[in-house]
């Protein structure tokens, strides 16, 4: 084979890569999706049934308990049935999660509606990132993984894309719109469209290879390897996994049992990384900006607007982290993202904090309303082309195949719990003071950055079977 035909090859299937890798990352979308959808109807929803600000952040948070439960199952479901079978499962889920939140009778109702949902998200949440690392290249394994947070990013835009259209044409979030409906309610059944779509995907791409030579499925294996991943020496690929997958079992505590606090202390990196990265507040903005803007003094519109350039900036930022996160690597990128979010929630914790107060509002005069908007914008900005994409490329790739499954679901159970500790308690801290929510996260951010100097391993470029 000629030099020229050898990079056609290459080529070929590094576009197999991309296009199979952005289908698991659907899963992405849907998560990005459902988590944001509810920003523009939070308010109706807590109008609709006379909750206080405690419930409403019970409702909005509740799928996250959801999404915690199915991204700890769905390491030893993957191991059964195989990582397609679980994303077209979820998919299912996700559809009927859709479609009961938009007729909910009840606070109870929709509750369970939006852990069902969380249920299937979860499971998603594992699924692609190690899917993604399974089916990529060492070399583009970093910029596939970032399809994850690309797929979450936009899911984010298309939600708020849609409130934002949904609220113009029918006046208000609680306004009647087709059919009689109340729009909150389209809102919610908007997000079974992506659903389906992933389920359609999902049955189009190839299993994982490391699955099927795990149930002995060589000659399956054989050419996934050789026609997506590229592998030139597919049958010495095969030999590798066998190695490091003899003694692979289902999910268990036990394998991850070490010195530190009864962990290996890799899993406890992949814990505080993925604890870090809710910590800092970053789902607040994308759960709760339309009310929190309103809450300052943007009108409904506006604020709703505003959510919507936000969420620009976090796809533009988001594809600077997959430029970048090849070439420049994990850690380098996560030191920069954890100052750029420290300085910038400081800014925003002391605009709010020193806001005036009318009739028991903050007001943001002068300046300090677009300070504000101009730190928010660039702290979405810090998060996504850093922590957002390159937390969850580093979760597919730096536990060993040993421990993998058990490990991503621990570290990934323990993401979810931290996003729905910090969504359900920011209206109640924003009770207190926005001020004192944005200096929680400040803090937290500031000990992100210590931890990632002191802790944390750089990953970029070694194959997952280098892995220890």
């Amino acid at each position: 084979m000629s030099v020229g035909d050898e990079q056609l090859k290459i080529a070929r299937n590094s576009h197999k890569s991309v296009r199979v890798a952005g289908a698991a990352a659907m899963g992405g979308f849907l998560f990005g999706y459902d988590s944001s959808v509810i920003n523009g109807a939070v308010d109706a929803i807590q109008a609709d049934f006379g909750i206080n600000s405690t419930a409403t952040g019970f409702v909005v948070s509740s799928a996250l308990l959801g999404c915690a439960v199915g991204a700890w199952f769905a390491g030893p479901l993957a191991e059964r049935w195989g990582r397609i079978r679980v994303m077209i499962v979820a998919a299912i889920v996700f559809v009927i999660s859709a479609l009961g939140s938009a007729s909910a009778f009840a606070v109870w109702d929709l509750t369970l509606w939006r852990v069902l949902g969380g249920l299937a998200i979860g499971a998603s949440s594992v699924i692609a990132p190690a899917y993604i690392a399974e089916i990529s290249p060492a070399a583009l394994r970093g910029r596939l993984g970032s399809l994850q947070q690309m797929a979450i990013v936009l899911g984010i835009f298309a939600a708020l894309l849609v409130d934002y259209l949904i609220v113009q044409l029918a006046g208000s979030a609680s306004a009647e719109f087709w059919l009689g409906i109340e729009a909150w309610r389209w809102m919610f059944a908007t997000a079974a469209v992506p659903a389906v779509i992933y389920g359609l995907l999902a049955l189009k791409i190839p299993e994982s290879p490391r699955y099927l030579v795990r149930k002995g499925r060589l000659p399956e294996a054989r050419r996934v390897l050789a026609g997506v991943v590229g592998e030139p020496d597919p049958d010495h690929k095969i030999k590798e996994i066998q190695e490091t997958i003899a003694g692979d079992r289902p999910v268990r505590l036990g394998d991850l049992r070490g010195g530190l606090l009864g962990l290996l202390p890799i899993v406890w990196v992949g814990i505080l990384l993925s604890v870090f990265q809710q910590f800092v507040g970053i789902n607040v903005i994308f759960y709760y900006s339309s009310t929190l803007w309103q809450a300052v003094g943007f009108s409904e519109s506006d604020a709703t607007l505003t959510s919507v350039i936000t969420s620009v900036v976090n796809v533009v930022a988001t594809l600077v982290a997959i430029a970048l996160v090849d070439r420049v690597g994990r850690k380098p990128l996560l030191v920069v993202g954890a100052a750029g979010m420290t300085v910038t929630l400081a800014i925003m914790a002391v605009a709010f904090g020193t806001a005036t107060v009318v009739d028991g509002e903050p007001r943001l005069d002068g300046a300090a309303g677009p300070i504000a908007l101009v730190a928010a914008n660039i702290y979405v900005f810090a998060f996504a082309a850093t922590w957002g994409p390159v937390v969850w490329v580093m979760l597919g790739e730096m536990f060993s195949n040993r421990i993998r499954a058990s490990a991503l679901a621990v570290a990934a159970a323990a993401q979810w719990l931290a996003n729905w500790l910090i969504t359900t308690s920011f209206p109640p801290l924003s009770d207190a003071g926005l001020g004192l929510a944005y200096g929680l996260y400040t803090l937290f951010a500031a000990l992100a950055l210590l931890f990632v100097l002191k802790m944390v391993k750089e990953t970029k470029g070694k194959e997952l079977e280098q892995m220890t």
